[in-house]
């Protein structure tokens, strides 16, 4: 049974979200039960604070064990300080050992365990073709030692799988590389432009397929915010609430612009420390951009292309999906994420051999990124110190679009 509460127009008090969950939870069997709760890290907008408080009030004299697994995927582990800033300070059931906050280690064999394989004619029916390749479906183990899972988390137009959320947060949430791997290269066999903001994916559809080899019950509870405000909580069945907060998203994330823009500054959001997060102000922005145009990345707070993948991604570079196709003898080994990464931070384009790349759009990084390691990786470089962004402000008649806080709401023309 799905319960939850919704609106474009209106924001969910703290109150109303007592409610729902008081109301979800109190329909299931959890007496006794050991339950883990999967969260995503710092790169998502979420009232984690809150919701960690009511679980507790709500829980903590019922269940017998109520855990968090962070949802990193590939994203570096939080150490206490960032962890205590996640979840709230002082945040109940930690101080007295009930309630234990765990990192998803998704490169560590030890953590993980095989629950599945989509086959591949299994993975060919689900892509359309696309894709024909046998994939292991790993998961972090530590979900055996529970009764029931539940997913928190909010849910935004996402690049790889058209809409954050729900089982996401299991596939790559807490994943093994191979399908890590397989869902993020799928996502750039598409595209981006084509993916993005999209509620029924290739993508979706074989994160949906891996969570019915998932052994535990999992339970969701979809959060969708604009900025910080909370306009909906769904809970119930991962299915039900994600695609009740991919509706909500869809009318509350995605700003349809009355024409396109020759440049776009787009400011992203200090939570993300790295290229790799913050590289979503240039995926929310991307199809709004005019052939041939611009989008710098603004960013003075950045200094580092990935603090997971830095090193394979400055021997890749950044280039456009059909470069990779068309010289795949020479990329066949690296690590299918870095070749989807790659490809959604350049954008959409072709490959020739006679001619060479050409990108749609030019990527321009104004960061703390040096420039001669932009050149490397095959991104423009403009000094953030020449920048300033109140002059991009009021142009769009101009064919100038300045987005601040990007990386959450996604622009289409």
């Amino acid at each position: 049974m799905l319960i939850g509460q919704g609106s474009p127009g209106q924001t969910l008090t703290d109150e109303a979200v007592h409610r729902i969950l008081d109301e979800a939870l109190a329909a299931l069997p959890l007496t006794g039960e050991r339950l883990l709760v999967i969260i995503p890290d710092a790169t998502r907008t979420a009232p984690i604070p809150l919701v960690f408080r009511l679980l507790h009030t709500l829980l903590s004299g019922r269940v017998a064990r109520l855990d968090y697994l962070i949802a990193l995927g590939t994203h570096p582990p939080m150490d206490e300080a960032a962890i205590e800033k996640l979840v709230g300070k002082d945040a109940p059931g930690r101080a007295d050992g009930r309630t234990t906050i765990f990192n998803h280690a998704w490169d560590d064999p030890a953590a993980l365990s095989t629950i599945g394989v989509i086959d591949e004619g299994e993975m060919a029916r689900l892509t359309g073709g696309l894709l024909a390749a046998a994939t292991e479906v790993r998961i972090n183990r530590r979900i055996f030692a529970y009764d029931r899972i539940l997913i928190c988390g909010p849910v935004f137009p996402h690049e790889v799988v058209g809409f954050s959320g729900g089982a996401k947060y299991l596939f790559p949430g807490i994943a093994g590389r191979e399908i890590i791997d397989t869902t993020h290269w799928l996502g750039a066999l598409s595209t981006s432009m084509s993916t993005i903001g999209v509620k029924d994916t290739i993508v979706r559809r074989v994160i949906h397929r891996a969570a019915e080899f998932v052994p535990v019950p999992v339970l969701c509870a979809a959060l969708v915010l604009r900025g910080a405000d909370l306009h909906g909580l769904y809970v119930g069945p991962h299915l039900e609430a994600w695609s009740a907060a991919a509706d909500l998203s869809n009318a509350l994330n995605i700003v349809h612009a009355k024409r396109r823009y020759e440049r776009v500054l787009s400011l992203p959001s200090t939570k993300y420390a790295d290229l790799w997060t913050a590289a979503k102000a240039m995926y929310k922005t991307e199809p709004v951009i005019e052939d041939g145009g611009e989008v710098i990345i603004y960013a003075p707070h950045l200094a580092e292309v990935s603090f997971t993948h830095g090193a394979l991604i400055d021997r890749v570079g950044y280039h456009v999906r059909d470069y990779f196709l068309a010289q795949w003898d020479h990329f066949r080994e690296v690590p299918l994420s870095i070749l989807a990464h790659s490809t959604h931070v350049k954008g959409a384009g072709s490959y020739d051999a006679a001619l060479g790349e050409r990108p749609r759009i030019q990527v321009t990084l104004a960061t703390g990124i040096l420039e001669e390691r932009c050149r490397r990786i095959n991104l423009g470089f403009a000094d953030p110190r020449t920048i300033d962004p109140a002059a991009w402000e009021g142009r769009e008649d101009e064919g100038i679009l300045l987005v601040r806080n990007a990386g959450e709401v996604l622009y289409r023309s």
